[in-house]
């Protein structure tokens, strides 16, 4: 079993989002300097992170790429700085392979595949290293996420590729334990998919953990009419929590560390 399988009746774990970039949806620019990623690194400890997800490249809707260079360069200073002093685990948010083993090297220890471990070089990576890694579904690319939505049903197909790709990942040498999935919320479904998909993490997990990252997207100003983006993340994240999530991805950690005590 994972470490990431939550115990009955116990909160989920919570992921804090580092976003060292120019142009993330919600905290671009923020922590683009890396000493001020590194104070936001523990203060997201303080707030209650049970791993902290590090990411140099936007994957917000019509974004555009950046070279494997600039990533490193973004993130590859941050995770040398806290890893050696976190009690807790880093991940990198990354579909490079060469920028993954790079940040393992430095310190990391899960790698947040948001390509959906499709790459053969990093199944292999992920093989080779023992890495754990978070293995997320994306319909589309994130230039076309808002206008190539999924068609309904929805949630079948999604599991269908889950099933196709942890296979594929245990059939390659990854350990079962080693694999978290995540149905990929905002990731080029309708905001009535990604509500059906925080209610029913479940229905994907065949026994792996399941990530679920609401945080501060679009689909919840329909889904949560009336609140604020971090007022409906954390109802989200309530809701993904009664239904099964085993981590919730979160830019305000203490909000739902909050809450769900």
């Amino acid at each position: 079993m994972s470490r990431w399988n939550r115990p009955a009746g116990a909160r989920p774990f919570l992921m804090g989002v580092l976003n060292v970039t120019p142009d993330s949806f919600s905290d671009g620019g923020m922590f683009l300097n890396t000493g001020d990623a590194v104070r936001h690194a523990f203060e997201l400890v303080g707030a209650g992170a049970d791993i902290i997800d590090v990411g140099g490249e936007s994957t917000r809707p019509g974004s555009c790429p950046v070279t494997a260079k600039t990533e490193l360069e973004r993130i590859i200073p941050v995770i040398r700085d806290v890893a050696p002093s976190l009690s807790i685990p880093l991940s990198v948010d990354t579909c490079k392979p060469e920028v993954a083993e790079a940040a393992l090297d430095a310190g990391a220890e899960t790698i947040n595949d948001v390509c959906g471990l499709t790459d053969a070089r990093m199944m292999s990576l992920v093989s080779s290293s023992g890495a754990e890694v978070v293995i997320m579904h994306m319909h589309g690319s994130p230039r076309t996420l808002a206008s190539d939505i999924m068609a309904d049903p929805a949630l079948p197909e999604i599991k269908r590729f889950f099933d196709r790709q942890t296979s594929a990942a245990i059939e390659a040498g990854v350990k079962p334990n080693k694999i978290i999935i995540d149905p990929g919320v905002g990731f080029g479904k309708t905001h009535e998919q990604n509500m059906q998909i925080i209610r029913n993490p479940r229905c994907f997990s065949d026994g792996f953990p399941v990530l679920i990252g609401p945080s501060r997207k679009r689909f919840l100003a329909h889904g949560f009419p009336g609140m604020g983006r971090d007022e409906a993340t954390v109802e989200a994240a309530m809701i993904s929590w009664e239904s099964g999530a085993d981590v919730i991805r979160l830019h305000d950690v203490s909000r739902v560390r909050s809450a769900s005590e």
